[in-house]
C-alpha cells in the first residue's frame, strides 16, 4: 500500500547564514528599521566572539532532515517530506508553504523549533504559515503548539543535568540549576500568555525527574526595548542566589532552546560565565539537544501523537 505524501512544516526564528547577512536579519527582525552603526558593530562583535557566524543553520537543517527521516523510519502510513520555514531569514515560512503547494502536498504537519508557546512566538509562525495556506488554496495545516511537558523532553534534560552533577565532586555538590528561556515583553503576563507558566512547569519536572535539589528559574536575551521584558534576568540572578545562598556551582540549563546558537553561546557561555568567575565559583552548561538522536526521537513522538 503506498504511503500518504505529507508535509512537515519545521519552522524555527532563523539567524544570519554570513557576516553580510547580519545587517538585513537584524532590519527584517526591527520590522524595517536599520540598526544604528553601534547596535550592528555590537552584533558583529558578538558574532566573531563565537566564530563569525552561529553554527544555528547547519543545526536547524540537521534537525529538519532528521526529523523527516526518523518519521518515516517510525511508520508507513505517511511519507513525510520535511520543509523550512524561518521567521527572519529565507527560506521565509512563507516560501515553505508555497513549496508545499507546489509539490502538491495536501496536508501538513506545523511544528516550531520551541517547546514552550506564546503569542509573541509560536502563535505567529503558525498565523503566517496558515494565513500563506488560505491565500494560494494550500495544504491543510495541522499545527503542534508546544511540547514543553513531553515526557521523552523532560528526560532528555533531566539525564543531561544528572550528568553535570556527576561531574562535580561529592563534597562540592553546593550546587544550583538555572533554568532559562528567551525573555519576552512583559506586557504578555497582563494578555495571559501561557509561556512564563510553561517555563516554569518545565522546571520543575526536568527538576523532579533528575533529582535536583535547589533550582531556579531565569530569563535571558531581553529585548533593547522601552517597554519591560520578563526577569530576572539570568545574570542578576546569579549574582543574587549566591549572595543568597551561596552556591558554588551554578549549572544553566536554557531550555527554551533546541540549539546551541548566539543566545546559547554568548548569553550563556560568555555573559553567564563572566559574572561566575567574578563570584569565584564554577559555571557548567550541558549540550544542546541540536540533532541528537534521542532529541530527535522525541520530536518524532510529538509530531506522530498529532496525528
Amino acid at each position: 500500500m503506498a504511503r500518504k505524501k505529507i508535509g512537515l512544516l519545521v519552522m524555527a526564528y532563523g539567524t544570519p547564514n554570513k557576516p553580510e547577512d547580519i545587517e538585513p536579519y537584524y532590519t527584517h527582525i526591527r520590522h524595517g528599521r536599520r540598526p544604528s552603526d553601534e547596535e550592528l558593530e555590537d552584533l558583529k562583535n558578538r558574532y566573531e566572539s563565537i566564530g563569525g557566524v552561529s553554527p544555528l543553520a547547519r543545526i536547524t537543517n540537521e534537525q529538519a532532515s532528521s526529523l523527516e527521516e526518523s518519521l518515516n523510519a517510525r511508520q508507513n502510513q505517511y511519507e513525510f517530506k520535511a520543509y523550512l520555514g524561518l521567521k527572519h531569514i529565507s527560506p521565509f515560512i512563507e516560501d515553505a508553504v508555497k513549496a508545499m503547494k507546489k509539490d502538491g502536498i495536501e496536508q501538513a504537519v506545523a511544528l516550531v523549533l520551541a517547546p514552550h508557546y506564546s503569542t509573541f512566538s509560536v502563535k505567529s509562525y503558525m498565523e503566517r504559515a496558515q494565513q500563506t495556506a488560505e491565500e494560494i488554496a494550500g495544504p491543510k495545516i495541522v499545527p503542534i503548539e508546544s511540547w514543553y511537558d513531553e515526557p521523552g523532553f523532560i528526560q532528555w534534560w533531566a539525564k543531561r543535568v544528572q550528568e553535570e552533577f556527576r561531574a562535580i565532586p561529592e563534597s562540592e555538590h553546593d550546587a544550583v540549576v538555572i533554568f532559562s528561556a528567551h525573555s519576552l515583553p512583559e506586557k504578555i503576563i497582563a494578555y495571559g500568555d501561557p509561556y512564563p507558566n510553561q517555563l516554569q512547569e518545565t522546571a520543575k519536572l526536568i527538576a523532579e525527574a533528575a533529582k535536583v535539589p535547589h533550582f531556579a528559574v531565569g530569563w535571558q536575551s531581553a529585548g533593547q526595548t522601552r517597554d519591560p521584558w520578563i526577569g530576572p534576568d539570568v545574570q542578576d540572578l546569579t549574582r543574587d542566589l549566591f549572595k543568597e545562598k551561596g552556591y558554588k556551582h551554578f549549572i544553566y540549563c536554557p531550555v527554551g532552546f533546541v540549539a546551541e546558537h548566539l543566545e546559547v553561546l554568548y548569553d550563556n557561555d560568555f555573559e553567564c560565565k563572566v559574572v561566575c568567575d567574578e563570584l569565584g565559583v564554577q559555571y557548567h552548561r550541558p549540550p544542546m539537544p541540536n540533532a541528537d538522536p534521542e532529541f530527535i526521537h522525541v520530536l518524532t513522538d510529538v509530531v506522530l501523537k498529532v496525528l
